[in-house]
């Protein structure tokens, strides 16, 4: 099991695995499961590290059909300015490899933010913390684990 299984397991959280074989030639991680698990594109959200201008990381979730507003997410943060961070420096400060970041389980817990439109959701997908592995939970139910703020995250 995953730390992000296992997080989920140890707050007693309601929750369904689901996996499917993940393609080594994809990309775009958080699209390929939507289809593959046959999900509404709007319902898997894709977990994001970002750098602030004063060094902080944080993490950010939005829809996989989206793209993350960085503008948005640095105010969001109390910062004048936010890039993606680094690849090799999202999986050393998760403990996840790139397309298998979970929010849930991660070996630093940062600052979190959710995209406003999981609230309107009763369930949503993120990854279980390898690719080829979806967790489906309540959008509150990540909120409470992770400490995130809901905030408009997301542009198309």
């Amino acid at each position: 099991m995953t730390p992000a299984v296992r997080a989920l397991e140890a707050a007693g959280t309601d929750f369904h695995l689901t996996e499917y074989a993940h393609d080594p030639r994809a990309e775009a991680f958080g699209e390929e499961a939507a289809k593959a698990l046959a999900l509404p594109a709007e319902t898997v959200f894709k977990t994001l590290l970002a750098r602030l201008d004063d060094g902080r990381l944080v993490v950010a979730m939005v829809p996989v059909n989206a793209r993350l507003d960085l503008k948005a997410l640095a105010r969001a943060a109390g910062a004048r300015k936010a890039t993606l961070a680094e690849p090799a420096l999202a999986e050393r400060t998760t403990g996840y490899v790139v397309g298998g970041i979970s929010p849930l389980g991660q070996k630093k817990r940062l600052p979190a933010f959710l995209d406003e439109s999981a609230s309107a959701l009763a369930t949503l997908h993120v990854s279980g913390g390898r690719r080829g592995l979806e967790i489906s939970l309540a959008p509150e139910d990540l909120v409470a684990l992770t400490g995130a703020r809901l905030v408009g995250l997301s542009r198309s």
